[in-house]
Formats: C-alpha cells, sequence, structure tokens
C-alpha cells in the first residue's frame, strides 16, 4: 500500500489464483479510502489497474478497463458468449436456476484450458438482468462484479445495465469496449 495505490492478490478456496475480481478490487479501494480519507484510489490486480471513486450515494464506481465480447458459440451443446473482463466467462442465456448443472458442465470443458467462470442469465427488460454465477475455483457464489460486466456486455452492446444477484444488484456502465462497476462496500462484523 502506497498512498491512494494498493496492489492486491486473489486466491480461490481451491488454491487457485484469480487474475481480476471486481467484487475484490471494490473492497480493497474501501478499506484504502477508509485509511487515507481520499475519495479514490487505484487497485492493482494482475496486470490491470482498476480505478476507483466513492459516489456520492455512499457507493464505489470501478473503471474496470476492457471487455472483449467473442462471438457466440456452441460448447457441449450449450450456446454460449465468451467475455473476458481481465479473466474468463461463459454468459448462458436462459434460466438462472440451471446454473448447478450448467456452471461445472463448462467451468472444466476442454474449451476452457485454465477453467472458466460461468454465468447463466435472464433480461428482464432492457437495461436488466437476472443472473447467478459459478466461479472457477470456487464453485455457485452470491454475486460477482466481473460476471455482472461479462452478463451487461453478452447482453447488451451499450449503455448502463442492472444485474440482479442473489447476493444483491451490481450497476454496469458499457461504453467503447471499456466497463464501469458500481456497488456497496461494507464492513462485516467478525
Amino acid at each position: 500500500m502506497e498512498g491512494d495505490d494498493v496492489t492486491i492478490g486473489i486466491l480461490n478456496p481451491d488454491g487457485s489464483h484469480a487474475e481480476m475480481s471486481g467484487n475484490g478490487t471494490r473492497i480493497a479501494a474501501a478499506w484504502l479510502m477508509g485509511r487515507t480519507g481520499s475519495e479514490h484510489a487505484r487497485v492493482h490486480v494482475g496486470p490491470r489497474t482498476v480505478q476507483v471513486r466513492r459516489t456520492e450515494d455512499g457507493l464505489y464506481e470501478s473503471e474496470l478497463g476492457p471487455v472483449e465480447v467473442g462471438a457466440p458459440e456452441v460448447v457441449d451443446g450449450i450456446e454460449l458468449t465468451p467475455v473476458s473482463v481481465g479473466n474468463p466467462h461463459a454468459v448462458v442465456v436462459g434460466d438462472p436456476e440451471g446454473i448447478s448443472q450448467l456452471g461445472p458442465r463448462l467451468e472444466t470443458n476442454a474449451r476452457f484450458p485454465e477453467r472458466t467462470n460461468v454465468q447463466v442469465a435472464r433480461v428482464e427488460r432492457p437495461g436488466e438482468v437476472t443472473a447467478r454465477v459459478w466461479e472457477r475455483g470456487v464453485g455457485e457464489t452470491a454475486a460477482s462484479g466481473t460476471s455482472a460486466v461479462a452478463v451487461a456486455a453478452a447482453t447488451h452492446p451499450e449503455g448502463e445495465v442492472v444485474v440482479h444477484f442473489p447476493g444483491g444488484d451490481l450497476r454496469v456502465r458499457l461504453a467503447d469496449g471499456r466497463a464501469w462497476l458500481t456497488g456497496p462496500a461494507e464492513p462485516v462484523a467478525p
């Protein structure tokens, strides 16, 4: 940690390293801002530097950087859209209840030699999506920042998207191939 900068590493429960975490960078930035009193921070994670600012409504907006959306493809009979947010994602449009079957099946598929995060998403209306997440090395999780960006990018070419997860909502803004993620960061009592 130095000034408004902090460097983080992310270790999954299975011992693997994650290249990126939207929620993790936001939490690290909020922690740093709490110590420095600043309204902004830079979080270095892997090859990326994420710029984070505290918004007027007490949330945290992170500029996560470039998002790459691949062409839709079929893997093991499942139609998906590959997305990179500094880490790999496979977004399936369908019933989010199917995550427990599709997640482990796609995470370790040979198409993804480094494994992949998997999201099953349902577009409720333009700018609003409901999704569930299977994180590689973790299993199903209640919410994921990079997954919110992947889901938004796979279902909306640009603009603002609210992604509903079982663990809460995250807001994504997409413009010119880049993504901004906004959400809360609150301390949890031990």
